[in-house]
C-alpha cells in the first residue's frame, strides 16, 4: 500500500463499520483509531472524555465555519464548547494522519482531512432490518426499543455530520466507496475494502 494513504469509514449504527474498520486495518498492517481519538484529544486538551464520547450527539449554531476557514483557534475563546471539542478532536485526527497510514472511523474525518491527505473514504451502510437483527444480537438491544435506538442513533449522527461539513451525511457524492457491508458479509466486506485500497490510484494532494 503507498505510504501515508488514510482510511476514513462513516457508518450507519448497526452496520458493523467499527468492526469492518478494525479487521481492515489490521489486514492492511496499518493502526486503527475510533475510541483512540477520544483518549489523545482528552489528554491533549485537559477536558474530560465524556465530553468528546458526547460530541456527535451535539452540533450548536455558532462561529465554527468562519473560524475553520480562517485556520485558527485563536478567537475560540467565546466559542460553545461543542465547537471548542469539535476543533480539539480535528487537530488530534490531522496529527494521526501525518503520522502515517491509518484507519480512522467517524468524526468527520473525511471531511476534516480533505485535500491534506490522500484518502480513500468509505460509507458502510445496511438495510433497517438487518441493522436491527445485528443490534439485538451483538449490541444487546431490547427487541422492541432497537428500530427506535439505531434510527436516533442514525439521526444524531447526520446532523452532526450535517452541521460541521456543510455537507450530506451518506450522500455518495462526499465517500471514494459506499458499501452494503451486511448485503456481502463483514468478511467479505473487508476483503472487497482491502482490495480497493490496495489498488487505488488516488494522488497525494499538490503542496506547490
Amino acid at each position: 500500500m503507498k505510504e501515508n494513504l488514510i482510511v476514513t469509514i462513516s457508518r450507519q449504527y448497526g452496520s458493523g463499520g467499527r468492526e469492518i474498520g478494525q479487521k481492515l486495518a489490521a489486514r492492511l498492517g496499518i493502526p486503527y483509531y475510533d475510541k483512540e481519538l477520544i483518549i489523545l484529544a482528552a489528554e491533549k486538551s485537559g477536558y474530560a472524555r465524556s465530553l468528546f464520547e458526547e460530541a456527535d450527539q451535539k452540533a450548536s449554531n455558532s462561529m465554527i465555519f468562519s473560524l475553520m476557514r480562517a485556520g485558527s483557534m485563536a478567537n475560540s475563546y467565546d466559542m460553545p464548547l461543542n465547537d471548542k471539542i469539535y476543533l480539539i478532536q480535528s487537530g488530534v485526527i490531522q496529527q494521526v494522519a501525518r503520522q502515517g497510514s491509518c484507519v480512522i472511523v467517524g468524526r468527520c474525518a473525511d471531511y476534516v482531512l480533505q485535500d491534506k491527505f490522500p484518502c480513500v473514504n468509505i460509507f458502510i451502510h445496511a438495510p433497517l432490518r438487518q441493522r436491527i437483527e445485528r443490534g439485538v444480537a451483538l449490541y444487546g438491544l431490547a427487541p422492541d426499543d432497537a428500530q427506535s435506538v439505531i434510527l436516533k442513533t442514525d439521526k444524531r449522527r447526520e446532523t452532526y455530520y450535517n452541521y460541521y461539513t456543510g455537507r450530506k451525511f451518506g450522500d455518495a457524492r462526499n465517500y471514494t466507496l459506499a458499501l452494503d457491508s451486511l448485503g456481502v458479509g463483514i468478511e467479505s466486506a473487508v476483503r472487497v475494502l482491502a482490495d480497493y485500497v490496495e489498488h487505488w490510484e488516488g494522488q497525494a494532494p499538490s503542496t506547490d
